[in-house]
């Protein structure tokens, strides 16, 4: 019922993640409405965001420079290092503001039941940056699920003999819930990462 192009489009959006026919279609009709300025500033950031956004070759952010502007960044703590599964997942911790290390973005958790093995990840990279650098805690920031903790521990086990300290990000019950609604692998988490009240 729609001319193709529409057609096309309704589709294309439909291929953003949450999004369905029906707010497809109010998308479409959107763009279509928009002025010829907004609707080249839409196509060029799209395609700018396709041809100029590339992976840091230091810890795997996405930035459009040669590093990104973490890794250039001369004046964070150069003590701390982040590993993180998502370059999104850095901006949350930039906003938090709290943290003033430097970062590294792993390609995946280890899953062997999904073919993902410590070889698929990047560890390697890791690795070798923990070697060059002089970093005295890793803290690892990913999904407290079964392949995040598996990929903790074995995070944990080739950075042993580097003198380097290795932490989790406490996970546990979030503020407001209320117990009984909390599953038992999470409320396992939050007894035995219990801390003393001061």
């Amino acid at each position: 019922m729609y001319p193709n192009s529409l057609k096309n489009l309704i589709e294309s959006f439909k291929l953003l993640p949450g999004i369905g026919e029906k707010s497809a279609e109010r998308m479409a009709f959107y763009i279509l409405d928009l002025d010829e300025e907004k609707t080249d500033f839409f196509i060029e950031s799209i395609q700018n965001v396709k041809t100029k956004i590339k992976r840091c070759p230091i810890c795997s952010n996405i930035t459009e420079d040669e590093i990104c502007s973490i890794c250039a960044d001369k004046n964070r703590n150069k003590d701390l290092l982040c590993v993180l599964e998502d370059p999104k997942n850095i901006f949350l911790f930039e906003k938090m503001g709290s943290y003033n290390g430097y970062y590294h973005i792993i390609d995946n958790l280890i899953s062997p039941l999904d073919g993902i093995n410590p070889e698929d990840i990047g560890l390697e990279k890791l690795l070798k940056r923990i070697k060059d650098s002089n970093f005295k805690e890793v803290i690892i920031a990913v999904k407290p699920n079964i392949e995040g903790e598996t990929t903790s521990l074995y995070i944990k086990k080739i950075l042993e003999g580097l003198n380097v300290k290795v932490t989790r990000i406490a996970s546990g019950i979030p503020i407001g819930a209320d117990i009984e609604y909390i599953d038992s692998i999470t409320l396992e988490r939050a007894l035995t990462d219990r801390k003393e009240i001061e």
